[in-house]
């Protein structure tokens, strides 16, 4: 299974059958917080719809198309950090990314996509990974900057959430560009 240690305070985990119960109640208790940025929030109503992610990000894993991880701080379930899928025959591949409400400001998620960039890069071999943002999603915009992304692009109207349409900025970064800083 994957796991990766970031710091002695943090890790990341794949998620499990037996995490669902705690990642439907960092969920539900971070609801509004989600919901501004992510479509998938009002869908997750009990435990059985964490335990139907996590059996497709097991599916993911086992056919080598990506992850979906914990993201453990000090022994707590805090957020997830996953692939959305893996582009072989381009070796390229996009990070989703959230916390759970008041986990932010830590570092934590900053550490979390450093770390999954390392692991494409060198474990994966991937040539190319991007992270996309609302454009008005400033918090998420920060990271990949703060990791030495460079932004490629906007995607006008790249997303339905709940009652409009928001725009994306495209992040790229590629094998052999300076990250991590």
């Amino acid at each position: 299974m994957f796991t990766y240690t970031l710091n002695s305070e943090a890790e990341l985990k794949l998620l499990e059958l037996r995490h669902a119960e705690e990642l439907f109640q960092l969920t539900d208790q971070s609801r509004e917080h989600l919901r501004e940025w992510l479509p998938w929030v009002n869908f997750t109503k009990s435990v059985s719809d964490s335990k139907e992610f996590i059996n497709g990000s097991l599916r993911q894993f086992s056919q080598n198309n990506g992850f979906q991880a914990g993201i453990w701080y000090k022994g707590t379930l805090v957020g997830v950090i996953g692939l959305h899928n893996i582009n072989w025959s381009n070796k390229a591949t996009s990070i989703g990314y959230w916390l759970g409400a008041g986990y932010q400001g830590n570092g934590i998620m900053t550490a979390a996509c450093r770390a999954v960039v390392d692991y494409c890069f060198n474990e994966l071999q991937l040539e190319r990974i991007e992270i996309r943002a609302a454009t008005t999603n400033h918090k998420s915009m920060a990271i990949p900057k703060r990791l030495g992304f460079q932004q490629e692009g906007c995607l006008r109207r790249s997303e339905w959430l709940y009652d409009k349409f928001v725009d994306h900025y495209v992040f790229g970064l590629v094998k052999g560009d300076e990250y991590g800083l």
